[in-house]
């Protein structure tokens, strides 16, 4: 019997190390792809229209409120059907600025300052300092907004540069704008640069 056991010894060793090795560790779960049922396209037109879209949806919301209710409820619901309609204003107006994206650089507004960082160049500019703003339409690939300072030199930025939709509340607060003829402008293609906006308007109003 003492012989026996020393002959099955080295055999139980070998098949110890025979068997394969079980992590310790959790196993990793299987990658599983998302599905979307939006295409890409769809998408990317949804947000492009998403202030106008959020707009109506107020603006129905309010007038089903106003309509189905009485007293202050019915005045909160006319309210904010008139806060939607004016979205959904602003939103065709914000839709009609975006010419698309990908573009080259990047445009950061932060405390009363626009800049620029592209590729090649960038720079600055002052907002309360700014003397005029202008569309260069025959910039390639894209038109270039041309933003001027007071003493300063002129700053070209891409119209589909990335965050270029930013520049929207910038123009817009400018006193004297005309905002419709600058969406027209930009959307007529011209053949020369416009100017959209300068200083002098401000003495004007």
């Amino acid at each position: 019997m003492i012989a026996f056991r020393h002959k099955v010894a080295p055999i139980a060793a070998q098949n110890l190390k025979c068997r394969p090795k079980i992590p310790s560790g959790p196993r990793p779960l299987p990658q599983v792809q998302s599905m979307s049922f939006i295409r890409p396209e769809l998408k990317q037109k949804i947000w492009r229209w998403r202030e106008a879209m959020f707009g109506a949806f107020l603006a129905v919301c309010g007038m089903l409120w106003a309509v189905s209710q009485q007293g202050i409820l019915a005045a909160v619901g006319t309210s904010l059907a008139i806060v939607g309609a004016l979205l959904i204003f602003a939103g065709i107006q914000r839709t009609r600025f975006r010419v698309g994206k990908g573009g080259p650089g990047v445009v950061h507004v932060d405390e009363r300052q626009v800049t620029y960082y592209g590729p090649l160049d960038g720079g600055s500019v002052s907002i309360d300092a700014l003397v005029s703003v202008e569309l260069e339409p025959r910039s390639k690939p894209a038109a270039e907004w041309v933003l001027t300072e007071a003493g300063g030199q002129p700053l070209h930025i891409p119209s589909n540069a990335e965050n270029a939709e930013a520049l929207f509340d910038v123009f817009a607060a400018l006193e004297g704008i005309r905002t419709e003829n600058m969406l027209t402008q930009l959307r007529s293609n011209p053949e020369n640069r416009v100017k959209i906006w300068d200083s002098g308007q401000r003495r004007l109003h």
